[in-house]
């Protein structure tokens, strides 16, 4: 949270905000800080590049937001240099919203989660639409079963990230996969030996079915 953050957010607003809330020091002291931080890091490329989703807030001519989820295979929000990201706009709803906005205003705002390990990156850029079959074709994930319809260009302008507080751990079916089927493995090799010393399972007691074991050692 540096200076390029605190030039894009602090507005006089905010910073009388910060003042009669006892926080102008802080502001001040980010407002003044050496770092700019308005290039990505190697290690916010690779954060980045782990999403398979994120949330981009857009903007009316009246002014009124728009937030809209992202969502695809790890990795579809490609990052082109350190300063520039784009993806493919898969068809939705068609509704347009973010696109129709983007056309009168190039601002948007990027919430990236990380809910298993509650962390968030905040990016605000300026975005670019682009109708480019080429480009498509070369940033569209491989595989995956959704309808490119354009892609969209972000020049980033600062990035932020901070304050996990609130954020409620979440894991998605891809991260316990691994921890799922060591346990499955686990338990079917607990039962096969159960089973060698001839001692019954409880389900086997009850006369419920087992749940289905891994392949080997079915």
């Amino acid at each position: 949270m540096t200076r390029a953050f605190a030039r894009l957010a602090f507005t006089d607003s905010v910073k009388e905000t910060q003042r009669r809330n006892g926080a102008r020091a802080n502001g001040e002291r980010l407002e003044n800080h050496p770092a700019a931080r308005d290039a990505l890091t190697p290690e916010l490329i690779r954060y980045i590049e782990e999403r398979d989703s994120f949330f981009m807030a857009t903007s009316s001519r009246e002014g009124w937001p728009y937030v809209q989820h992202r969502g695809g295979p790890p990795g579809f929000l490609h990052v082109l240099d350190e300063r520039a990201l784009a993806f493919v706009d898969f068809s939705g709803n068609r509704q347009y919203l973010s696109v129709g906005n983007l056309a009168e205003n190039d601002r948007v705002h990027l919430f990236l989660m990380d809910w298993a390990h509650a962390r968030r990156l905040k990016i605000w850029g300026r975005a670019e639409v682009a109708e480019d079959p080429e480009l498509i074709a070369k940033l569209m994930p491989e595989g995956y079963d959704a309808k490119a319809e354009r892609v969209i260009r972000i020049h980033v302008e600062a990035w932020d990230m901070n304050c996990n507080q609130h954020i409620t751990p979440r894991f998605s079916e891809r991260e316990l996969k691994p921890g799922l089927d060591a346990l499955a493995r686990r338990i079917a090799l607990l039962e096969a030996r159960l089973r060698e010393a001839g001692i019954a399972l409880p389900y086997e007691l009850a006369g419920a079915s087992p749940s289905p074991a891994p392949a080997e050692f079915a």
